[in-house]
């Protein structure tokens, strides 16, 4: 967390918390969801300024309860999520890189969901895979020990028969199926704290 947002805290530590405004994209991207947005149930505007990315990529933190935000100086604004806390993109150099431009690191579990996507549990990080580099990832996939074709994970998702695992980094990691519904629950984060907000 940077220091001028601590200092911030300090100094006006009862400032209301912020529902709605802000989200995040299944492709990484920060999205400002002003209240004609929020009204439509509309994504919002992407977010392009790398400053401010940056700053709330360094202060995106998570409450007791699961639920994501952005420490804006004194002001927590809570993060709606499309998908997962992070999104995870391949990178030539260091594998697998986070949204918010951290290394995943080697992945502990890995699931495939019926909504197609790839989602990782490194340590305490929860990540799906940005669906521009799901096609990169499928390539490691193996079907009881061989190559697995596209076609033989989409038999294996619907239900097909055999152990799915993705090697990575000389280990080989289970694979298992998840209903996308229930990725928030499993993981233990919230997707809309802003509906959580309402009924309190």
């Amino acid at each position: 967390m940077d220091d001028i947002v601590k200092q911030a805290m300090a100094k006006w530590p009862n400032v209301p918390y912020c529902y709605g405004w802000l989200a995040l994209d299944a492709r990484g991207a920060w999205r400002m969801r002003d209240e004609a947005a929020q009204r439509a149930g509309a994504p919002g505007d992407r977010l392009t300024n790398a400053a401010l990315v940056g700053f709330i990529a360094r202060n995106y933190l998570s409450d007791e309860r699961g639920c994501w935000y952005f420490q804006n100086g004194p002001q927590r604004v809570y993060v709606n999520l499309e998908t997962t806390p992070f999104i995870a993109r391949t990178d030539p150099s260091q594998g697998l890189v986070l949204h918010t431009g951290q290394p995943l690191g080697a992945p502990d579990e890995a699931w495939l969901t019926d909504a197609g996507g790839i989602v990782l549990r490194a340590g305490q990080v929860v990540a799906q895979v940005d669906d521009r580099d799901a096609a990169q990832l499928l390539q490691a996939f193996e079907l009881d020990g061989r190559p697995a074709a596209i076609e033989d994970v989409m038999a294996w998702l619907e239900g097909g028969a055999g152990e799915l695992a993705v090697r990575w980094q000389e280990r080989s990691i289970a694979v298992g199926r998840l209903a996308a519904d229930n990725v928030p629950g499993y993981f233990g984060f919230v997707r809309r704290p802003d509906q959580l907000q309402a009924h309190a």
